[in-house]
């Protein structure tokens, strides 16, 4: 370790976003078990555990890939950062308006959309921060003089298109788009595709990176295959999200095309991973075995979630399932089996890069034991919500209470599942959480707790 500390900004960022991360599975566990038993913690609502949930698990992918953003650049990129304080800056602003969102929901104040269901007035911060990001990265970025690698694209990509995409979540907020249903809905439904495809780039590049860092390869960065997916991935950020608005006014022919679009993409991703894992000899994969773990869970995790996405993209199958806990399935595999998993191997991956290996070697048979735990457990719990979202698709009674009834113990599955995959992760989260600690202490090397 030296004494710059330019980097910490991101280590900030990573510690900040694993404990997002730890708060929102416990709001989700909280909010599976009030499915079932309606007076489970009844004093906390359900209404009120689902926005803890999703902002808290959104904010978790948006802060460890900023954070890797923060943290690459200057400390392994040797692009000193345009403006240390500015990121800073942005760190703070992002904690104080989290914490406001956070006491507004708690407290039963609510006024916004899907995903952002906290009055509009806490956007504005959210909007301040990414200007300052945007304008860090770029001025940043821009000292590398040659070509740059795929990462770097996916990276600005993901930061401007999530400042639009933002933008346009926001235009209910406009009587034109407020007072007609089909109008708003449709806005909403494609700003939040588009919305997912721009946190993809940034998780995807990061997956790009740590790939040529662990190889010591940049030509996974730099081939025409890594471009193809870049490319494929813009297109699907701009139009893939057609296939989210099955339910309103559209032609057949968009839908389809844009699922098309959206799977050719993750195939063409997962490829990548397999072909880098081929590559690899088994001192790389040794030396940095959690992130290489991590990345190898992502990449079989891409092929499941696509299974499922291609069979729902049928028109005739997407009639049958939309609405059903099999969408919840398809959201939850790319979410925790994809992104998360990706996250995780940046976090180790510095962990592994900063401390010498006897310190996070001593906790590693724990990680292990967290990762086999939470992969496992993800495995049931992809399979319950499947099994339940079959089973509410074909029922063809009168009694909603009945198909209920029929579905409840994947749900109950799904739900004890969901218990043990958080203790999972909760296992590895904290211990990225500590050795992040460790590596951002004077000395670089102190002793960390025992386990």
């Amino acid at each position: 370790m030296t004494n710059d500390t330019t980097h910490f900004a991101g280590l900030r960022f990573m510690r900040l976003g694993i404990a997002a991360l730890a708060a929102g599975m416990l709001f989700g566990v909280i909010g599976g078990f009030q499915f079932l038993f309606p007076d489970f913690l009844q004093e906390l609502l359900f209404t009120k555990t689902r926005p803890l949930h999703v902002s808290l698990v959104v904010s978790w992918i948006f802060l460890v890939a900023i954070g890797g953003i923060y943290f690459y650049l200057p400390r392994q990129c040797n692009l000193p950062l345009f403006s240390a304080k500015a990121a800073n800056l942005h760190f703070w602003i992002f904690l104080l308006t989290g914490l406001a969102i956070i006491g507004s929901y708690l407290s039963g104040r609510f006024g916004g959309r899907e995903y952002f269901e906290f009055h509009p007035a806490l956007s504005i911060p959210i909007f301040l921060t990414w200007i300052l990001f945007g304008i860090n990265y770029f001025n940043t970025a821009r000292q590398d003089k040659g070509p740059w690698p795929v990462y770097y694209w996916m990276w600005g990509t993901g930061i401007v298109f999530f400042f639009i995409t933002y933008t346009e979540a926001h235009l209910w907020l406009i009587p034109y788009f407020r007072e007609n249903m089909v109008r708003e809905i449709t806005v909403q439904w494609k700003s939040y595709g588009a919305l997912t495809g721009s946190w993809n780039m940034l998780v995807y590049g990061t997956a790009l990176y740590l790939a040529t860092r662990i190889s010591g390869c940049e030509k996974y960065a730099r081939s025409r295959l890594a471009f193809g997916l870049y490319f494929l991935g813009l297109f699907n950020l701009m139009f893939g999200w057609a296939h989210h608005t099955y339910l309103v006014p559209s032609d057949t022919w968009i839908r389809t095309f844009a699922y098309f679009v959206s799977m050719t993409e993750l195939f063409i991703f997962g490829k990548i991973l397999w072909d880098w894992r081929a590559s690899l000899e088994d001192w790389q994969k040794n030396r940095h075995c959690n992130a290489y773990r991590f990345l190898i869970a992502a990449d079989i995790w891409v092929f499941v979630n696509l299974g499922l996405a291609l069979l729902i993209s049928v028109p005739a199958f997407n009639l049958f399932t939309h609405g059903t806990h099999i969408t919840v399935a398809h959201a939850m595999g790319s979410t925790i089996g994809i992104n998360t998993m990706i996250l995780l191997a940046s976090v180790f991956y510095v962990i592994r890069e900063e401390l010498p290996s006897e310190i996070h070697a001593r906790c590693s048979a724990q990680i292990r034991t967290g990762y086999w735990i939470a992969n496992i457990s993800l495995a049931v719990f992809f399979a319950a919500l499947v099994l339940a979202g079959i089973g509410k698709g074909a029922y063809d009674g009168g009694s909603f209470q009945e198909m209920m009834a029929g579905i409840r113990p994947f749900l109950f599955a799904f739900s004890l599942s969901g218990v043990a995959m958080m203790i999972g992760f909760w296992i590895m989260l904290w211990h990225g959480f500590r050795l992040l600690g460790v590596v951002m202490a004077p000395s670089g090397v102190a002793e960390p707790e025992p386990a």
